[in-house]
């Protein structure tokens, strides 16, 4: 963390994440979430760039339609995955729950392969955001 102390330092964007009452302050320009649907069971990957202030989502793929998983028509089967892009704007932030009742937590990680586990436990929701320093809100 002392590499993002000093990025924040110097005014660069942070990717700020809340869970279990602490926050970490990334300095990376991407991450991907992943998790367990809570009904099909299936693998759900997403893909996420830091763009100024705002989180946008750049690809998703998942192991299957199901219950709440509707696939896009333009949707590409490879490797096991319909993968596609989503039509979504730019976001402030993202809001994950932590109900503890899910077969998996979130996953978050990062362009150099660490991976975190977020909201596996039930409490607070997640919380994902853009800043140049990263403080509660």
């Amino acid at each position: 963390m002392a590499h993002a102390a000093a990025a924040q330092g110097r005014g660069v964007l942070m990717l700020c994440v809340a869970s279990a009452g602490a926050i970490a302050a990334l300095a990376v320009s991407s991450f991907s979430l992943g998790w367990t649907h809570s009904v099909e069971k299936t693998q759900w990957q997403e893909h996420w760039v830091v763009q100024a202030e705002t989180l946008q989502l750049v690809q998703a793929s998942v192991e299957g339609p199901g219950a709440g998983i509707a696939v896009p028509p333009d949707a590409v089967w490879d490797e096991g995955r319909w993968t596609y892009v989503p039509s979504l704007p730019p976001l402030p932030e993202l809001v994950l729950a932590a109900s503890g009742m899910t077969p998996s937590p979130w996953t978050l990680c990062l362009p150099d392969g660490n991976c975190r586990s977020l909201g596996g436990e039930a409490g607070e929701p997640v919380r994902i955001w853009v800043a140049p320093l990263c403080e509660p809100q």
